[in-house]
């Protein structure tokens, strides 16, 4: 069950915001409806979860009376076991089996794992929770409901954001609840699932079918570049519009929880992007990997490696492949680039410049993200300038149906609209809004509801027609 599905939508959700609002504990309730949403779509794996949950809450309990720093690496290293086993044991045993055929030692290791659903973020949040209770960044829970309704809460249980414990300890214990605070929670559910289904939907037939042709060498350069644009614009709107379905669900039920985008393609360099994109994230890898690694507080060299190294394992905690590798690696690779002297470079030239580097730069790298494999990576890199290909199969005429150029177009001024301010204010003709919140705020109240009743109801007839409607979050 996702969020973007009749099920979630017109009946666990409903429903579940009834009972929650009907009773008086409020967070055995959110504990109880998570557990089920997470039953419903995972019912054998329930169980990993549960144990994870009470495991981390007992060693939790120790390092908070103890400051035990034994049972803080006990924690980490089995929160990293449970997840190093599910989703990384077959990816290994495929490593090791080529590399040892390479030098000619015939090995055939072979481990099938099913990937329990959201173990990448609840894994990375059980460990924000003990390192936060062994620095006394946050006060004890007080008791395992607490703990467990932060590790599982169901709004970001499948795709983030990561939410930090220190951030959301005094919540579990004391949050607010108002028809205000319910109904902007409602306004910015019904703006993400708008992203997820009307934009990011529309985007993903095209890449699909891009990246399918591209695996049979049938693709010709525009319909390349077109399929990689709309990828690039896929990725962003599936996963900014799931995360402000989360931050927008944890506010109707007294949450605040963190940002996770803020307008990423209109950065100025790859330094800047992961400032912007997948927020959660970067700040769980520098509070926990960067930092204690040394940051930025050693050597230049050691600074590079540690930056290098972080998002080599970026890469490898978004999936296990080769791709995912290459793809933490490019990304490293240019901020330490950067960091060595190219940024200093890149701050001296035209605005025009320095956002077209970084389009191209993160669409490029989207490639070995989106590939099935590294063949398949190679594949398209070479389409992309007109190589390799066999065959014309797939041009830009039948990529996608008919519309994608107008989608492109709002999902272009949707996505860098603070560049659309910036034009405004060049042009003389200035415009007083900052982002898609503040975009329909600026309309009357009125017309407000209305657009968001039609955002509501495109997006569920979308749905409920049988549209497209890929789930990307299974590989994480």
């Amino acid at each position: 069950m996702t969020f973007s599905s009749i099920p979630f939508l017109f009946y666990f959700l409903p429903l579940f915001i009834g009972f929650y609002f009907l009773v008086p504990w409020k967070n055995a309730a959110l504990l109880a409806g998570s557990l089920l949403f997470y039953a419903w779509g995972e019912p054998v794996f329930i169980f990993l979860l549960m144990i994870s949950l009470g495991f981390n809450h007992a060693i939790g309990t120790i390092i908070a009376r103890n400051r035990s720093k034994p049972a803080l690496i006990v924690g980490i290293v089995l929160n990293l076991a449970a997840l190093g086993w599910f989703k990384y044991a077959g990816f290994l045993a495929g490593a090791l089996s080529e590399g040892f055929s390479a030098i000619g030692i015939p090995l055939s290791l072979e481990i099938e794992n099913h990937l329990p659903l959201g173990i990448s973020f609840y894994t990375f949040q059980a460990i924000s929770f003990l390192i936060d209770l062994y620095r006394r960044d946050a006060d004890r829970p007080r008791g395992l409901v607490d703990t467990a309704l932060y590790i599982s809460m169901f709004p970001q249980l499948i795709a983030g954001p990561i939410v930090r414990y220190k951030s959301v300890a005094d919540q579990l214990v004391s949050r607010t609840h108002s028809v205000e605070k319910f109904s902007s929670g409602a306004r910015q559910f019904i703006l993400g699932l708008a992203q997820k289904v009307l934009l990011a939907n529309t985007f993903a037939v095209a890449a699909d079918n891009a990246f399918d042709a591209a695996a049979l060498q049938g693709l010709t350069p525009a319909a390349a570049w077109v399929g990689l644009f709309a990828y690039t614009f896929q990725i962003f709107f599936d996963f900014a519009g799931y995360s402000n379905m989360a931050i927008g669900m944890g506010r109707m039920f007294g949450f605040e929880l963190p940002k996770n985008f803020n307008f990423p393609y209109t950065a100025q360099s790859i330094t800047e992007f992961w400032r912007r994109w997948h927020m959660t994230l970067s700040q769980w890898f520098r509070d926990y990997l960067y930092i204690p690694l040394g940051g930025n507080r050693v050597s230049a060299l050691r600074t590079y490696f540690n930056l290098w190294v972080v998002f080599l394992l970026c890469g490898l905690w978004h999936g296990a492949a080769i791709t995912f590798v290459l793809w933490g690696a490019y990304h490293g690779a240019f901020l330490v680039i950067e960091r060595a002297g190219l940024k200093k470079y890149l701050d001296r030239g035209p605005r025009a410049i320095r956002h077209f580097y970084l389009i191209m730069i993160a669409a490029l790298s989207w490639v070995p993200f989106r590939a099935e494999s590294l063949d398949d990576t190679l594949t398209y890199y070479a389409a992309l300038i007109g190589v390799g290909a066999e065959n014309n199969a797939m041009t830009t005429d039948n990529l996608a149906p008919d519309g994608l150029g107008l989608v492109f177009v709002i999902g272009a001024i949707v996505a860098l609209w603070p560049l659309v301010e910036k034009i405004g204010e060049f042009t003389g003709r200035q415009i007083n809004i900052q982002g898609a919140p503040a975009m329909l705020r600026a309309i009357t109240p009125v017309s407000t509801q209305i657009i968001l009743a039609f955002l509501f109801i495109a997006s569920a007839a979308s749905i409920a027609g049988g549209g497209y409607n890929p789930f990307i979050y299974f590989r994480f």
